[in-house]
């Protein structure tokens, strides 16, 4: 008998018209932040949102009727990670959303473009802000596969 969970995506306001197309490839293929879910469960998508702009204005919101539509996991987008500079708020937002509504939060969903990759390790403060971290599930996947995300 297989599991459904039901997730919610908040993506960064930077990205607001974006399609959903790598995090949806990524959650069809269980890659990247989307591995932790076994092939033979169900996933649904309950909520997908921007977080409204600096410094979070959905934040405080959409993961209320995420959780009405029955969400028990929030999925911070990639693009929280690898944008430019990175959010300087996901540990705030991350800390919000599981205390306030007491919903799992996840660092990431599609895998990191090795191209984005290859960029931030350069980067000095990407390592010190402790991105590597706190997206953990974003850093397991092989080069190869970050760079057919590209």
């Amino acid at each position: 008998m297989s599991k459904i969970t039901k997730i919610g995506i908040l993506i960064c306001d930077r990205y607001r018209s974006c399609g959903g197309g790598k995090c949806f490839r990524a959650l069809r293929e269980r890659h990247g932040a989307f591995s932790i879910y076994p092939a033979e469960d169900s996933v649904e998508i309950v909520g997908y949102s921007s977080c409204g702009g600096c410094p979070g204005g959905n934040i405080e919101y959409v993961p209320a009727e995420m959780k009405k539509n029955g969400a028990e996991v929030v999925h911070f987008a990639t693009g929280l990670v690898v944008g430019y500079p990175p959010c300087p708020n996901i540990r705030r937002f991350k800390t919000f959303l599981e205390t306030v509504y007491g919903l799992r939060v996840v660092v990431g969903t599609h895998p990191i473009p090795q191209k984005y990759m290859d960029a931030h390790e350069q980067l000095p403060f990407w390592k010190e802000s402790g991105m590597m971290e706190i997206a953990g599930e974003l850093m397991k996947e092989s080069r190869e596969i970050k760079t057919a995300f590209n």
